[in-house]
């Protein structure tokens, strides 16, 4: 008996279609798929999620003292003269950062290993490549579905059958996050 379904691809596609199918569920929250890959895709997904639940609150959190510059209402960086010279004005800012335990950095990297890297584009003409962002998936994993998974004990994944496929009646499914 086979531990996984071949999904009539070569080794390195059939990777890299689970590994899409997992990181647009991750990110959507829901996929439209046939059964045989959602089924696969369960198999992938609910381990991170379980990582994730397990490494939530390993973290420890830190004050840092940062130079900004100062910069006026146009963006640009503020210059004063002193002895003759144009310097660059700078403020000291304050930031709390989270510092990952040994454990949950390599959980995070465990789980960049399974994900794509996705960008979010805007859907103007005018400004598309300056304005992209990089979505990720393993700060989303950690915030935003650890805590809400804490109290379950596994399936954190739902098939619902939707109906057969019109080009070659394939039984597709929704497969959604609980």
């Amino acid at each position: 008996m086979a531990m996984y379904r071949k999904l009539s691809r070569t080794s390195s596609q059939r990777r890299a279609l689970l590994r899409g199918q997992v990181s647009t569920l991750l990110r959507y929250g829901k996929i439209v798929t046939t059964e045989a890959r959602a089924k696969e895709v369960r198999k992938l997904v609910e381990p991170l999620i379980a990582l994730a639940v397990k490494e939530k609150d390993n973290y420890e959190t830190l004050t840092i003292t940062a130079k900004v510059a100062r910069k006026d209402k146009d963006g640009k960086r503020v210059k004063e003269v002193v002895d003759g010279k144009k310097k660059t004005v700078y403020d000291e800012v304050q930031r709390e950062i989270k510092k990952d335990k040994p454990s949950r950095l390599h959980a995070r990297r465990r789980m960049s290993a399974a994900l794509y890297e996705l960008k979010d584009v805007p859907s103007k003409g005018a400004g598309r490549k300056k304005n992209t962002k990089t979505i990720d998936l393993t700060d989303k994993l950690f915030d935003e579905y650890a805590p809400k998974y804490a109290e379950r004990n596994g399936g954190y994944t739902r098939i619902v059958k939707i109906g057969l496929r019109k080009g070659d009646a394939a039984m597709e499914v929704l497969l959604e996050l609980v």
